[in-house]
């Protein structure tokens, strides 16, 4: 069965998603954890340094207007991570998916540059984190932050994140099994929520931390 953009939705919708082995790696599988990993909205923790550099630091942050760009960011090798699981396919399929609104960005530019970002997609009240990348220190964890405030302004009940790595655990992300993650899937996709490209408050580490029980 061909991939398409309405077969990705719908597997979101059943709580799996797609990768392949490598970036040259044409063959797709799906994956469907026994673990999800998932940064509670009402419980991001944004470090006071990053908060500094949120509010002061040198990124404008814009959200959709280099989408494409983004995935290929976070396609790139890396010291650490020298191969992805994001190939041609992949991609056209997601930048498919934001044409018609379902797939969004959040990126972080310094002087004209894009230095770093993330990507998901959007369906009904839940947000599926799927990649990020930097290319500046702090890039991305500003771009997770101004995504966090995005989604509680656009009544969003759950950010999936798949899994869990040292990174992702100091904002916040936990992991849930399958079964809860299946009841907070089918909770969130009831909902009627809206990515927001722009916030109504100014400072979005302040939007977050009045949302989250975690603000030390």
């Amino acid at each position: 069965m061909k991939l398409t953009p309405d077969l990705l939705l719908r597997a979101y919708a059943a709580g799996i998603f797609p990768m392949a082995e490598s970036a040259d790696d044409p063959e797709i599988f799906w994956v469907d954890p026994e673990e999800r990993g998932i940064l509670p909205l009402d419980g991001c923790h944004v470090p006071h340094k990053l908060r500094r550099t949120v509010r002061h630091g040198p990124f404008e942050v814009r959200c959709d207007t280099a989408f494409e760009a983004v995935v290929r960011g976070c396609a790139e090798p890396t010291p650490g991570r020298p191969d992805t699981w994001i190939n041609e396919e992949i991609l056209q399929l997601y930048v498919a998916l934001h044409r018609r609104g379902r797939a969004h960005s959040v990126e972080a530019w310094i002087d004209g540059e894009l230095v770093g970002g993330l990507y998901g997609v959007a369906l009904g009240g839940a947000f599926f984190g799927e990649s990020m990348f930097n290319r500046r220190t702090d890039a991305s964890k500003v771009a997770l932050v101004h995504l966090v405030a995005r989604l509680i302004e656009g009544g969003f009940g759950l950010l999936d994140t798949q899994f869990t790595t040292p990174h992702l655990e100091r904002f916040g992300v936990i992991e849930i099994p399958r079964t809860e993650y299946q009841r907070r899937l089918a909770w969130a996709l009831g909902l009627r929520a809206q990515f927001q490209p722009g916030l109504s408050c100014d400072d979005p580490v302040a939007f977050v931390l009045q949302s989250s029980t975690h603000t030390s």
